[in-house]
């Protein structure tokens, strides 16, 4: 049955039909061809996924970053980045990535981020200079960061799934996502430098860097205050969701004076297309993986791999190969949604704790997110930018050479990953 289902997902998915409609296509028409199991247990399944008071984080972390992100909060952060550091060699490309590892804290999804950091920021590169190649490659590259600083909607669907903890996951996702930031401003730096890339001018001013601080202030306080709510045990990821939501509207309406009632109407359609979209994919993921439970094929699968390579280094090899691959052709949420139940009790058997398997998995597949033929980042930054493709993935290049290095470090050094 899991063999029909896969050749009817990829022949849905080569005809261009969304990954969550895709999935329900296939999940149902196996079981119809099959018809060894009742087709209402499917959707009892898809019905019962929807349960969990985990996932009511999800449409409120949504919203928060829909509200923080597109008022005054964006210019005035990469007006105080670009003070900061925009004189440095490459700097104003650094202050893209700074911005993105921010954002993080506040939207928690890397296609926002990519479609909000990126609407600002490469106008401003290209004006000053910058290939707009670069400009769309450092963007795409730098948006998924956000998605391993807290909060992290692909960390609470792999918790979902896993059974890990969600702030566990959260904490641990801090060093991976620094890591990640400074090493993307590296390559920024080299390449500004190696190829004498134009730098901010603008004088110094300390007046207008404390009020630019003040200013962004709010948004460099978001992450560490979720930090401490999860990690001293004051709220649960839910609760501090609704207060992330209920801060975003204070910050919105007694800071940045720019809260309407367009602006609320505009970030609920936002928050809530976002959130059905994933939830979709929740869904119709479910039943894909509730049948292959069914067949008991992560059982065979471990056993299989444990017996075959036997070695704990090289089954952690495989697995990273496989969500390559998998990265590259499906979403970032449904690939968390169907590798979580095959490599779980893989992990288990090599030694690999659930929290280091997450954020493997979640650097792993981010990295499909810039790379083609899907690469959702990677298309909305060159449709910004208006360049090719192929001319962002040149530039490329070094940031996919950083990021499998760093992720062989998460895959290999469990200390990376501190929770």
């Amino acid at each position: 049955m899991t063999a029909i289902i896969i050749t009817l997902f990829v022949l849905a998915a080569l005809i261009s039909i969304p990954i969550a409609h895709a999935l329900v296509l296939a999940a149902v028409g196996g079981l119809l061809i099959i018809d060894r199991v009742p087709v209402h247990l499917a959707i009892e399944q898809m019905i019962n996924q929807m349960q969990s008071f985990p996932l009511i984080a999800i449409p409120f972390f949504m919203l928060t970053g829909a509200l923080m992100v597109s008022g005054r909060l964006g210019q005035s952060l990469v007006n105080l980045l670009s003070m900061m550091i925009g004189r440095v060699h490459g700097g104003p490309a650094q202050v893209g990535v700074l911005s993105s590892t921010i954002f993080g804290g506040v939207s928690g999804s890397a296609v926002a981020d990519a479609s909000a950091i990126g609407s600002m920021l490469i106008p401003w590169l290209k004006s000053l200079g910058y290939p707009a190649p670069f400009a769309a490659g450092t963007l795409a590259a730098a948006a998924t960061i956000d998605i391993l600083i807290p909060p992290s909607i692909p960390m609470i669907i792999y918790a979902l799934v896993s059974g890990a903890s969600i702030g566990s996951l959260f904490v641990a996702g801090i060093l991976p996502g620094l890591l990640m930031c400074a090493c993307f401003m590296g390559i920024c730096y080299v390449q500004g430098r190696r190829r004498n890339f134009p730098r901010d001018t603008t004088p110094f001013s300390w007046d207008a860097f404390w009020v630019l601080f003040g200013q962004a202030g709010p948004a460099l306080a978001m992450p560490v205050l979720i930090i401490i709510f999860l990690r001293f045990g004051i709220a649960t990821p839910t609760e501090v969701s609704v207060m992330s939501t209920l801060y975003a509207l204070v910050v919105s309406g007694l800071v940045y004076h720019d809260l309407t009632i367009v602006k609320i109407k505009a970030a609920l359609v936002e928050a809530g297309i976002a959130t059905g979209v994933v939830l979709l994919i929740i869904m119709a993921s479910s039943v894909v993986g509730w049948v292959v439970t069914y067949e008991q094929l992560p059982a065979l699968f471990t056993t299989y791999a444990t017996e075959t390579l036997r070695s704990p280094w090289l089954i952690i090899l495989a697995m990273n190969l496989i969500m390559l691959g998998t990265g590259m052709f499906i979403d970032l949420p449904a690939a968390v949604l169907l590798l979580t139940p095959m490599f779980v009790p893989l992990a288990s058997a090599v030694g690999m704790d659930l929290i280091q398997l997450g954020i493997m998995m979640i650097v792993n597949l981010s990295i499909g997110l810039y790379h083609p033929p899907i690469g959702t980042t990677l298309f909305i930054t060159s449709s910004i930018a208006k360049v090719r493709i192929g001319d962002v993935v040149y530039e490329l290049v070094p940031f996919y050479v950083v990021a499998f290095l760093l992720l062989l470090g998460f895959a290999y050094l469990p200390w990376l990953t501190i929770h």
